[in-house]
């Protein structure tokens, strides 16, 4: 299934809910399981479709194999042009609604840096070889759950930052909770996969990464996801060739690039010693050329930035405009120099 988070208006403002992209069009995946369930004669149909396939990603997940096969189930049972328990719309042109991050807001966010060909770039850039070390193990940085932006939304500008760019990301989003999972275990435990944009700041990164520390303000600020969650069934894990444009030219390709750490693996790692839940996001990295840096070329306030990955759609977003002239430099006393 290729599942999205979709908002429509109410008397009430703004509602979202979970949908299953059909045809070109939207199906309410809660509201469908709810007719299954009244058509099969079960007592409270929308509290039991509620329960088993909850209007949002996130509690879907919560309830495992079970809920998304309820919620195929559904999906395949929609005929025609039903209307809900209460008389709601089920059905949904994808232009009438405002797609939203599949995935509002992951458990944690882990972002790794699988790209063999991307980190020997930024090796170059410091004039040294990449470090043995990066062979030993998948590394990885924590980023912020809290900061997710959708498809069309403003990728903001921070005050902080004079280089702001973008990262062509795809991320597995884990479905079964784990601990210490073993690489020849680890598939079963992802439940699909998103389009990701990691945006950097790039000044304040390099600042954090020269005293061995971060990224983290360089980082934590935005991450965009989108437009679609497609379920692993569906797609096998070899990533597509991935494409960067830019108010609609070409910046690069990934020309069908493969990271060197795969999803399986940088799972496994992640579990070690700690416990992976449904609606954790880990991240790939970009490949090389996938970001400005690489490319030695910065976006611009108003820039359209496409993210096309093929089968797991195409993420847009427009730059926003800086939000001010403040910048992360401080005085011993504290304030801002």
């Amino acid at each position: 299934m290729k599942l999205v988070t979709f908002e429509v208006a109410t008397p009430l403002g703004p509602i979202r809910r979970l949908g299953a992209l059909r045809g070109g069009r939207i199906v309410d995946l809660n509201l469908a399981a709810a007719l299954l369930y009244e058509a099969a004669g079960r007592a409270r149909p929308e509290a039991r479709a509620n329960f088993f396939v909850p209007p949002c990603l996130l509690g879907l997940l919560d309830g495992g194999d079970e809920s998304m096969a309820e919620a195929r189930r559904a999906l395949d049972a929609v005929k025609g042009e039903p209307l809900g328990p209460k008389g709601e719309r089920v059905i949904w042109e994808e232009d009438s609604v405002k797609l939203k991050a599949p995935l509002s807001r992951p458990r944690s966010l882990r972002d790794f840096f699988a790209f063999e060909n991307h980190a020997k770039a930024g090796a170059r850039r410091r004039n040294e070889p990449l470090a043995p070390e990066w062979y030993d193990q998948p590394v990885f940085y924590k980023g912020n759950p809290r900061s997710i932006i959708g498809p069309g939304d403003a990728l903001p500008w921070p005050a902080f930052t004079r280089k702001l760019d973008f990262e062509f990301e795809i991320a597995a989003v884990v479905g079964k909770a784990g601990r210490d999972i073993p690489v020849g275990k680890a598939a079963r435990h992802i439940a699909g996969y998103v389009v990701m944009n990691d945006c950097s700041a790039r000044d304040i990164q390099r600042n954090e990464m020269v005293c061995r520390m971060g990224p983290a303000k360089g980082k934590d600020f935005a991450t965009a996801l989108g437009p679609w969650f497609v379920t692993a069934d569906e797609w096998s894990g070899k990533i597509p060739e991935l494409k960067v444009r830019v108010n609609g030219k070409e910046w690069s390709r990934s020309k069908g690039a493969q990271p060197y750490w795969n999803f399986p693996t940088m799972l496994s790692h992640a579990s070690q010693g700690e416990d992976l839940l449904p609606g954790d996001l880990l991240g790939s990295g970009t490949y090389f050329t996938g970001c400005g840096l690489d490319l030695a070329r910065w976006i611009k306030p108003g820039d359209k930035i496409e993210l096309d990955a093929g089968p797991l759609g195409i993420l847009k977003n427009t730059v926003g405009k800086p939000e001010g002239s403040m910048h992360l430099k401080y005085k011993k006393t504290g304030a801002y120099a």
